[in-house]
C-alpha cells in the first residue's frame, strides 16, 4: 500500500552502522503502522548520533579552506534544529499520508521531546554567553592568587581577565581591552600589597629560637668599650663647638672691616692680634671653596711681564704673591703674618712718589674709604704704571659707575673680566694725577658690604 521512503535505508550507512534490514510487511495496517514508528525513530537517534560524533571530531584548525567557506555559506544546524526538522518533514508526510491514531499520538511525544530540548539548548546558550560576557573571579585562597599571579606575568595583568580556551562550536574574535598605564600600575600596587599581605607566618620554633638568640646575646653584654671613647667623643665636641665660635667671630670681624673705615680696623687688629689670624684663617676656608682664586689669575699675568717690574701688594695677607713670582714686591697689610708684611693703613703706605711699577688689591677694597685707597695707589705708581683689581662680583652694582669713577681718579681702563661666577677682574693705567678735587662725591666707588652667613 505505502512504499518505504529512500532515506530510511541510507540513514544507517552514513552512520557507519549496518543497514537497516526491511521486515515482512504484515497485512494488518496495525502492524505497518508501529513497524514505520519504530523504523522512523531509529533513523532519528541514528541521524542524531552520527552528527553529534562528527561535531565532536571535527576542530576549527583542521577545516581547510574549502570547508570553512562551505560552512559560512551553509551555517551548521545543531542536532535539536535536525531533530525538529525531521519532525517537521515526518508531520508533512503523515498529512499526505492521512491523519491516524497512533501517528498523531507519536507526534505529540515527539514534539514534548523537542520543546524540552530545545529548552535546554537555549539555557547552555544563554550560561555560555554570562560566561564570556562576565570576567572569571578571582581565587579566594591567597596563596592560589600568588601562584596564578606569578604564573601569568605581566600579561596577565595587562589583560585583566583569563580568556577561556575557545570551545569546538565558537571561536571568540574580541580582543582583550589594553588597559591604561595608570590602571597598570595600580594592578601592579595592588599585586604588591597582595604579596606583602598574604606573606607566610613564622612557625612558632622560628620565633623561639630568636628570641633565644636575642637572650645570649644580652646575656653576653655589650663589646667592652675603649677607654678613651669617652674622652674622644668630648674631644670632638670642644672641637665642634670651637669651630662654630671661630665661624661666628669671623663673621663678627667681617662686618667691622666693611663698615668702617681702614684706621678703625688697624686699632681693632691692634688690640687683638690673635683677631687677625681668626679673621686671616676664616678667609682662606671660604676662598678654597672658589673654583679659581683671583691671586693666582694676578699670578699669571705678572709671570708674563719683566721680572724687574716693582710691584707694591695692597692687603698682601700671608704674601702669596711675593712667594708666587721672581719681582721686588712690597707688602701692606694691618697686621702682619709674615715677616716681609709693612704694617700700616694701606691709605697712607710709606713709599716714596712714583716709585712702582704695578699695585695691586686683590680683594682688599675692604672699608668705606675706597677712594682714599686708590688715591694712594695714584700716588706711589708710576706714570704709565699698572692698576690691578679683584673683587668679589656681588659688590658691584653697577660695574660701569665704577669704572667712570675710577677714572677720574687719573687712571684708564685697558681690560676687565667679568666671565668669573665668584670675582671681576680689572687692568687700569696711570694717566696723571686725580682730575677731581678731594670734597668731590664719586658714587660709583661705594661698593656693597661681602657678608657671611651662618651655614
Amino acid at each position: 500500500m505505502f512504499e518505504e521512503p529512500e532515506w530510511a535505508e541510507a540513514a544507517p550507512v552514513v552512520a557507519g552502522l549496518s543497514p537497516v534490514t526491511s521486515r515482512p510487511r504484515p497485512a494488518a495496517a496495525a502492524q505497518i503502522k508501529g513497524s514505520r514508528r519504530r523504523q522512523l525513530l531509529a533513523t532519528l537517534r541514528v541521524l542524531e548520533a552520527a552528527s553529534l560524533s562528527q561535531q565532536s571530531t571535527s576542530f576549527p584548525s583542521s577545516d581547510s579552506e574549502e570547508e570553512v567557506e562551505r560552512k559560512k555559506k551553509h551555517p551548521k544546524r545543531s542536532p535539536f534544529a535536525n531533530t525538529s526538522a525531521k519532525v517537521g518533514e515526518k508531520r508533512k508526510k503523515c498529512q499526505k499520508l492521512g491523519p491516524s491514531p497512533g501517528d498523531c499520538e507519536d507526534h505529540k511525544v515527539e514534539k514534548k521531546k523537542c520543546r524540552k530540548q530545545a529548552l535546554l539548548y537555549s539555557d547552555s546558550a544563554k550560561e555560555e554567553k554570562r560566561k564570556r560576557k562576565c570576567p572569571e573571579q578571582a581565587p579566594s585562597n591567597p596563596a592560589q592568587h600568588k601562584d596564578s599571579v606569578d604564573q601569568t606575568g605581566h600579561k596577565s595583568w595587562k589583560s585583566g581577565t583569563t580568556n577561556p580556551e575557545p570551545s569546538s562550536g565558537s571561536i571568540s574574535t574580541k580582543p582583550p581591552n589594553p588597559l591604561t598605564r595608570k590602571q597598570w600600575r595600580n594592578r601592579q600596587k595592588n599585586k604588591r600589597r597582595h604579596k606583602n599581605k598574604f606573606r607566610p607566618l613564622q612557625a612558632p620554633e622560628e620565633i623561639s629560637a630568636e628570641a633565644s638568640k636575642a637572650a645570649t646575646e644580652e646575656s653576653e653584654g655589650p663589646p667592652t668599650r675603649k677607654a678613651d671613647s669617652h674622652e674622644a667623643r668630648a674631644e670632638a665636641l670642644r672641637a665642634r663647638m670651637a669651630q662654630r665660635l671661630d665661624g661666628a667671630r669671623f663673621r663678627y670681624l667681617n662686618e667691622q672691616l666693611y663698615s668702617g673705615p681702614s684706621s678703625a680696623a688697624q686699632r681693632l687688629f691692634q688690640e687683638d692680634p690673635e683677631a687677625f689670624l681668626l679673621y686671616h684663617r676664616g678667609f682662606q676656608s671660604q676662598v678654597k671653596k672658589w673654583p679659581l682664586q683671583p691671586v693666582d689669575r694676578i699670578i699669571r699675568d705678572l709671570r708674563q711681564r719683566p721680572a724687574s717690574l716693582v710691584v707694591a701688594d695692597f692687603g698682601c695677607g700671608d704674601c702669596r704673591l711675593a712667594s708666587s713670582i721672581r719681582n721686588p714686591v712690597h707688602c701692606f697689610d694691618l697686621a702682619s703674618l709674615d715677616p716681609r708684611v709693612t704694617v700700616c693703613d694701606m691709605a697712607q703706605v710709606p713709599l716714596e712718589d712714583e716709585s712702582v711699577d704695578v699695585a695691586v688689591f686683590c680683594l682688599s677694597l675692604m672699608g668705606t674709604n675706597i677712594r682714599d685707597f686708590l688715591e694712594e695707589a695714584n700716588r706711589v705708581l708710576k706714570p704709565g704704571g699698572l692698576l690691578k683689581i679683584a673683587e668679589v662680583g656681588s659688590r658691584f652694582e653697577d660695574v660701569r659707575t665704577f669704572l667712570g669713577a675710577v677714572t677720574k681718579l687719573g687712571f684708564k681702563v685697558i681690560s676687565k673680566d667679568l666671565t668669573n661666577s665668584h670675582f671681576f677682574l680689572f687692568d687700569f693705567e696711570k694717566t696723571g694725577p686725580p682730575r677731581v678735587g678731594p670734597k668731590a662725591q664719586l658714587a660709583g666707588l661705594k661698593l656693597q658690604p661681602c657678608l657671611y652667613k651662618r651655614r
